[in-house]
Protein backbone atom coordinates (compact mmCIF):
# COMPACT_ATOMS: atom_id res chain seq x y z
CA UNK A 1 0.00 0.00 0.00
CA UNK A 2 1.52 3.68 -1.17
CA UNK A 3 2.12 6.37 1.39
CA UNK A 4 -1.13 8.11 -0.13
CA UNK A 5 -3.46 5.42 0.21
CA UNK A 6 -2.24 4.85 3.57
CA UNK A 7 -2.74 8.60 4.70
CA UNK A 8 -5.97 8.65 3.26
CA UNK A 9 -6.97 5.64 4.94
CA UNK A 10 -6.16 6.93 8.80
CA UNK A 11 -7.82 9.98 7.74
CA UNK A 12 -11.08 8.46 7.04
CA UNK A 13 -10.80 6.50 10.18
CA UNK A 14 -9.88 9.17 12.14
CA UNK A 15 -13.99 10.59 11.81
CA UNK A 16 -16.45 10.29 13.81
CA UNK A 17 -18.92 7.79 12.92
CA UNK A 18 -22.79 8.73 12.89
CA UNK A 19 -25.05 7.11 14.37
CA UNK A 20 -28.35 6.01 12.55
CA UNK A 21 -30.69 2.90 13.93
CA UNK A 22 -30.02 1.05 10.22
CA UNK A 23 -26.27 1.06 11.90
CA UNK A 24 -26.68 -0.23 15.09
CA UNK A 25 -28.99 -3.90 13.68
CA UNK A 26 -27.49 -5.32 10.19
CA UNK A 27 -29.89 -6.88 10.06
CA UNK A 28 -30.16 -7.97 5.89
CA UNK A 29 -33.96 -7.02 5.84
CA UNK A 30 -33.42 -3.58 7.72
CA UNK A 31 -30.21 -2.54 5.85
CA UNK A 32 -32.64 -3.15 2.79
CA UNK A 33 -35.29 -1.28 3.67
CA UNK A 34 -32.42 1.74 4.79
CA UNK A 35 -31.06 1.34 1.05
CA UNK A 36 -34.24 2.00 -0.70
CA UNK A 37 -35.52 4.99 1.75
CA UNK A 38 -31.83 6.49 1.75
CA UNK A 39 -31.92 7.19 -2.35
CA UNK A 40 -31.91 10.90 -2.87
CA UNK A 41 -33.69 11.31 0.65
CA UNK A 42 -31.39 12.57 3.49
CA UNK A 43 -30.36 10.69 6.27
CA UNK A 44 -32.37 12.86 9.06
CA UNK A 45 -35.05 12.42 6.96
CA UNK A 46 -35.18 8.77 7.08
CA UNK A 47 -34.68 7.77 10.54
CA UNK A 48 -38.36 8.19 11.40
CA UNK A 49 -39.63 6.08 8.69
CA UNK A 50 -37.15 3.58 9.03
CA UNK A 51 -37.94 3.13 12.50
CA UNK A 52 -42.12 2.79 11.61
CA UNK A 53 -41.36 0.23 8.97
CA UNK A 54 -39.23 -2.20 11.32
CA UNK A 55 -41.71 -1.57 13.85
CA UNK A 56 -44.57 -2.79 11.78
CA UNK A 57 -42.91 -4.96 8.76
CA UNK A 58 -39.56 -6.47 10.70
CA UNK A 59 -39.18 -9.11 8.41
CA UNK A 60 -40.00 -9.37 3.90
CA UNK A 61 -43.07 -12.02 5.27
CA UNK A 62 -44.82 -9.07 7.56
CA UNK A 63 -44.30 -6.72 4.59
CA UNK A 64 -45.42 -9.20 1.70
CA UNK A 65 -48.78 -9.93 3.78
CA UNK A 66 -49.68 -6.07 4.17
CA UNK A 67 -51.47 -4.38 1.35
CA UNK A 68 -49.56 -1.78 -1.11
CA UNK A 69 -52.08 0.80 0.18
CA UNK A 70 -50.83 0.45 3.72
CA UNK A 71 -47.18 0.32 2.97
CA UNK A 72 -47.76 3.80 0.81
CA UNK A 73 -49.57 5.20 3.80
CA UNK A 74 -46.38 4.84 5.57
CA UNK A 75 -44.46 5.94 2.66
CA UNK A 76 -46.18 9.08 2.41
CA UNK A 77 -43.98 12.21 2.55
CA UNK A 78 -40.81 10.57 2.33
CA UNK A 79 -41.03 10.99 -1.55
CA UNK A 80 -40.31 9.02 -4.85
CA UNK A 81 -42.98 6.63 -4.06
CA UNK A 82 -41.86 3.88 -6.87
CA UNK A 83 -39.28 2.89 -4.30
CA UNK A 84 -42.28 1.55 -2.01
CA UNK A 85 -43.86 -0.20 -4.92
CA UNK A 86 -40.07 -2.01 -5.41
CA UNK A 87 -39.66 -2.47 -2.12
CA UNK A 88 -43.29 -3.58 -1.33
CA UNK A 89 -42.58 -6.30 -4.60
CA UNK A 90 -38.76 -7.32 -3.01
CA UNK A 91 -40.57 -8.33 0.05
CA UNK A 92 -42.65 -10.95 -1.96
CA UNK A 93 -40.17 -12.19 -3.86
CA UNK A 94 -37.69 -12.78 -0.78
CA UNK A 95 -40.53 -14.14 1.14
CA UNK A 96 -41.16 -16.81 -1.82
CA UNK A 97 -38.06 -17.36 -3.48
CA UNK A 98 -35.56 -16.91 -0.75
CA UNK A 99 -37.60 -18.25 1.82
CA UNK A 100 -37.21 -14.73 3.52
CA UNK A 101 -34.10 -13.91 3.62
CA UNK A 102 -32.35 -11.49 1.71
CA UNK A 103 -29.99 -13.10 -0.59
CA UNK A 104 -26.31 -12.21 -0.23
CA UNK A 105 -25.44 -12.49 -3.94
CA UNK A 106 -24.74 -8.98 -5.94
CA UNK A 107 -26.03 -11.19 -8.83
CA UNK A 108 -28.95 -12.46 -7.19
CA UNK A 109 -29.67 -9.00 -5.41
CA UNK A 110 -29.25 -7.05 -8.41
CA UNK A 111 -32.33 -9.05 -10.03
CA UNK A 112 -34.62 -7.73 -7.52
CA UNK A 113 -37.18 -4.72 -8.47
CA UNK A 114 -35.66 -1.30 -8.27
CA UNK A 115 -32.17 -2.83 -6.98
CA UNK A 116 -29.24 -1.41 -8.80
CA UNK A 117 -25.50 -1.93 -8.54
CA UNK A 118 -24.58 0.35 -5.81
CA UNK A 119 -27.87 -1.10 -3.70
CA UNK A 120 -26.47 -4.54 -4.29
CA UNK A 121 -23.27 -3.76 -3.05
CA UNK A 122 -24.66 -1.89 -0.19
CA UNK A 123 -26.39 -4.57 1.03
CA UNK A 124 -23.70 -7.14 0.60
CA UNK A 125 -21.79 -5.14 2.73
CA UNK A 126 -23.89 -3.67 5.52
CA UNK A 127 -25.40 -6.65 5.93
CA UNK A 128 -22.85 -9.45 5.26
CA UNK A 129 -19.66 -7.25 5.61
CA UNK A 130 -18.38 -8.52 2.14
CA UNK A 131 -15.75 -6.16 0.64
CA UNK A 132 -17.55 -5.45 -2.71
CA UNK A 133 -16.79 -1.93 -4.58
CA UNK A 134 -19.80 0.77 -4.09
CA UNK A 135 -19.81 4.04 -4.55
CA UNK A 136 -22.08 6.77 -3.79
CA UNK A 137 -22.26 10.48 -3.41
CA UNK A 138 -20.21 10.84 0.00
CA UNK A 139 -17.70 7.92 -1.06
CA UNK A 140 -17.22 10.27 -4.34
CA UNK A 141 -16.96 13.13 -2.13
CA UNK A 142 -14.29 12.27 -0.22
CA UNK A 143 -12.03 10.30 -3.04
CA UNK A 144 -12.51 13.29 -5.46
CA UNK A 145 -11.24 15.93 -2.51
CA UNK A 146 -8.25 13.52 -1.25
CA UNK A 147 -7.14 12.53 -4.91
CA UNK A 148 -8.31 14.90 -7.69
CA UNK A 149 -8.53 18.43 -5.85
CA UNK A 150 -7.26 20.29 -9.31
CA UNK A 151 -9.56 18.40 -11.67
CA UNK A 152 -13.02 18.35 -13.62
CA UNK A 153 -15.39 16.05 -15.16
CA UNK A 154 -13.51 12.64 -13.19
CA UNK A 155 -15.20 9.83 -14.01
CA UNK A 156 -15.95 7.12 -11.37
CA UNK A 157 -14.51 4.59 -13.81
CA UNK A 158 -11.13 6.96 -12.48
CA UNK A 159 -12.37 6.71 -8.99
CA UNK A 160 -12.86 2.80 -8.48
CA UNK A 161 -9.06 1.58 -8.52
CA UNK A 162 -8.19 4.22 -5.53
CA UNK A 163 -11.23 2.72 -3.94
CA UNK A 164 -10.33 -0.83 -4.08
CA UNK A 165 -6.92 -0.25 -2.97
CA UNK A 166 -7.80 1.85 0.01
CA UNK A 167 -10.86 -0.58 0.95
CA UNK A 168 -10.64 -2.53 4.41
CA UNK A 169 -11.32 -5.96 3.34
CA UNK A 170 -10.60 -7.21 6.88
CA UNK A 171 -13.86 -5.35 7.77
CA UNK A 172 -15.88 -3.13 4.67
CA UNK A 173 -18.98 -2.59 6.62
CA UNK A 174 -17.19 0.19 9.23
CA UNK A 175 -14.68 1.29 6.03
CA UNK A 176 -17.60 2.62 4.42
CA UNK A 177 -19.00 3.83 7.41
CA UNK A 178 -15.94 5.83 7.90
CA UNK A 179 -15.64 6.91 4.13
CA UNK A 180 -19.48 8.00 3.75
CA UNK A 181 -19.68 10.12 7.17
CA UNK A 182 -15.74 11.59 5.95
CA UNK A 183 -17.50 12.63 2.64
CA UNK A 184 -20.33 14.30 4.85
CA UNK A 185 -17.50 15.72 7.12
CA UNK A 186 -15.71 17.54 3.61
CA UNK A 187 -19.13 18.77 2.33
CA UNK A 188 -20.00 20.88 4.98
CA UNK A 189 -16.30 22.38 5.00
CA UNK A 190 -16.12 23.24 1.81
CA UNK A 191 -17.73 23.53 -1.56
CA UNK A 192 -18.99 20.28 -2.88
CA UNK A 193 -16.54 18.28 -3.98
CA UNK A 194 -18.94 16.11 -6.37
CA UNK A 195 -19.14 19.19 -8.52
CA UNK A 196 -15.34 18.15 -10.13
CA UNK A 197 -17.41 14.77 -10.89
CA UNK A 198 -18.47 13.94 -14.42
CA UNK A 199 -21.96 12.51 -13.11
CA UNK A 200 -22.57 15.69 -11.37
CA UNK A 201 -25.79 17.10 -11.98
CA UNK A 202 -27.82 19.43 -9.76
CA UNK A 203 -31.39 18.23 -9.32
CA UNK A 204 -34.54 19.89 -10.51
CA UNK A 205 -37.08 21.81 -8.67
CA UNK A 206 -39.60 19.73 -7.50
CA UNK A 207 -42.06 22.20 -6.69
CA UNK A 208 -44.41 22.90 -9.78
CA UNK A 209 -42.88 19.54 -10.97
CA UNK A 210 -44.82 16.35 -12.96
CA UNK A 211 -43.09 14.67 -9.39
CA UNK A 212 -45.09 16.62 -7.14
CA UNK A 213 -48.25 15.91 -9.29
CA UNK A 214 -47.81 12.32 -8.78
CA UNK A 215 -47.29 12.62 -4.93
CA UNK A 216 -50.10 14.70 -4.53
CA UNK A 217 -52.46 12.06 -6.46
CA UNK A 218 -50.91 9.25 -4.31
CA UNK A 219 -51.52 11.09 -1.09
CA UNK A 220 -54.81 12.33 -1.68
CA UNK A 221 -55.56 8.61 -2.57
CA UNK A 222 -54.29 7.22 0.79
CA UNK A 223 -55.40 9.55 3.02
CA UNK A 224 -58.61 10.43 1.59
CA UNK A 225 -59.56 7.02 0.08
CA UNK A 226 -61.04 5.95 -3.61
CA UNK A 227 -61.95 9.38 -5.42
CA UNK A 228 -63.53 11.12 -8.86
CA UNK A 229 -61.32 13.23 -10.62
CA UNK A 230 -63.45 16.00 -9.77
CA UNK A 231 -62.60 15.15 -5.89
CA UNK A 232 -59.10 15.01 -6.75
CA UNK A 233 -59.09 18.28 -8.05
CA UNK A 234 -60.03 19.49 -4.57
CA UNK A 235 -57.82 17.59 -2.79
CA UNK A 236 -54.85 18.10 -4.44
CA UNK A 237 -55.56 21.62 -5.88
CA UNK A 238 -54.00 20.72 -8.60
CA UNK A 239 -54.97 21.47 -12.52
CA UNK A 240 -57.02 18.75 -14.19
CA UNK A 241 -54.86 18.18 -17.32
CA UNK A 242 -52.00 17.36 -14.88
CA UNK A 243 -53.87 15.33 -12.72
CA UNK A 244 -55.29 13.19 -15.61
CA UNK A 245 -51.98 12.77 -17.18
CA UNK A 246 -50.53 11.46 -13.81
CA UNK A 247 -53.46 9.16 -13.66
CA UNK A 248 -52.71 7.71 -16.73
CA UNK A 249 -49.14 6.90 -15.76
CA UNK A 250 -50.00 6.03 -12.67
CA UNK A 251 -52.65 3.24 -13.62
CA UNK A 252 -49.74 1.95 -15.68
CA UNK A 253 -47.37 1.74 -13.51
CA UNK A 254 -50.20 -0.57 -11.17
CA UNK A 255 -49.86 2.44 -8.83
CA UNK A 256 -53.40 3.26 -9.24
CA UNK A 257 -56.83 1.39 -10.69
CA UNK A 258 -60.41 3.42 -11.89
CA UNK A 259 -63.50 1.26 -11.43
CA UNK A 260 -66.67 3.15 -12.66
CA UNK A 261 -64.94 6.60 -12.43
CA UNK A 262 -63.86 6.33 -9.51
CA UNK A 263 -59.67 6.03 -8.47
CA UNK A 264 -57.83 3.77 -6.01
CA UNK A 265 -54.54 2.67 -5.12
CA UNK A 266 -54.27 -1.16 -7.08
Amino acid sequence: MNDAIQTFRDTVYATPLRSFPWRMNTDPWHVLISEFMLQQTQTERVIPYFNRWISLWPTPESLAQASFEEALREWSGLGYNRRCKYLKECASIITNDYQGVVPSCLEQLQLLPGVGSYTAGAVTVFAYNYPALIIETNIRAALLHTFFSNRDAVSDTELCPILEASLDRDNPRHWYWSLMDYGVLLKKQMTNPNRQSKQYTRQSSFHGSFRQVRGAVIKALVSGGPATLDELKIRTGMDQSRIEEALKILSAEHFVAEKEHIYHID
